[in-house]
């Protein structure tokens, strides 16, 4: 047997004829075979564990964040709901002009408890347009006509946006669309959010233009109205109840109605912001 550089090795003979035929080498026997580290279940459960660890606290934190954003949501509802509760009369006679008289006087609306009654005395008659935020109602109040617009459900916070800009102090003007009342009606398997304002019957300025031909006094005096309305919007007012400037967002002719003394006044805030 001579051994090789090469894992074999080889065996002569010179005995007789054709003796390597009858030769039986045999081989050393290498282990070629690699070590294999032994598998560890251990580290296969720690893998699912911080798996499973992780999953967990993602789960939790979506849960969490989403039972706030309730909770905030139901705060605020409870908060406009009950943020007023001193006795507040409401006559049984009297308009809506005469009531907005004898009101603060700071520009800001009805107290809460009285926009609440109103809220509740409306009649509901008819529809009179739809739009991204909700649907706009005919409503009567003690026989006056007044716009009622219904909020989707999905749209609390259009809703609750429009309201505090509606509410800003000293926020009344001609040129802007009057607000009545805000309130939130439970009507047993849904909930109702509602924004009470002037009635104009002309509409909106785009419906009134695509109806009308108007001459240029008419149209100079429509645009001169719905500029003293955003100016007063823009109006920074300074004092111990000042107004904040404002900001609308959304300005276009189908968010400025046509009061029947031909001028115009702005609404759909539901975009607007405050500079604060």
């Amino acid at each position: 047997m001579v051994p090789h550089r090469s894992p074999k090795s080889i065996l002569c003979c010179n005995d007789r004829n054709l003796c390597n035929k009858y030769l039986m080498p045999e081989y050393e026997v290498r282990n070629t075979t690699p070590d294999y580290e032994p598998y560890d279940g251990n580290m296969h459960h720690a893998a699912l564990l911080i798996s499973f660890t992780l999953c967990l606290i993602v789960f939790l934190i979506v849960i969490v964040t989403v039972c706030l954003r309730l909770r905030k949501r139901e705060d605020r509802r409870r908060e406009f709901i009950a943020a007023n509760k001193g006795d507040t009369f409401l006559s049984s006679s009297g308009t809506l002009q005469e009531l907005l008289e004898q009101s603060s006087g700071s520009g800001s609306g009805l107290p809460l408890l009285v926009q609440r009654t109103i809220a509740k005395q409306i009649q509901m008659e008819k529809s009179v347009g739809k739009g991204r935020y909700g649907e706009v109602w005919l409503g009567r109040w003690r026989g006056e006509k007044v716009a009622v617009k219904v909020f989707f459900t999905t749209e609390e916070a259009s809703w609750f946006r429009e309201t505090e800009i509606y509410q800003t102090v000293l926020m009344r003007h001609e040129n802007i669309l009057g607000f009545i009342a805000a309130d939130i009606k439970g009507t047993g398997s849904w909930t109702q959010m509602l924004l009470i304002t002037d009635y104009h019957e002309f509409g909106s300025l785009h419906d009134y233009l695509q109806t009308r031909t108007i001459d240029p006094s008419a149209a100079l005096k429509l645009a001169l109205s719905a500029a003293a309305g955003l100016t007063h919007l823009h109006t920074e007012i300074f004092g111990t109840r000042g107004k904040p400037a404002i900001s609308h967002r959304d300005i276009k002719s189908k968010n400025i109605l046509v009061k029947t003394n031909k001028q115009c006044a702005i609404a759909d805030f539901g975009l607007a912001v405050r500079y604060i």
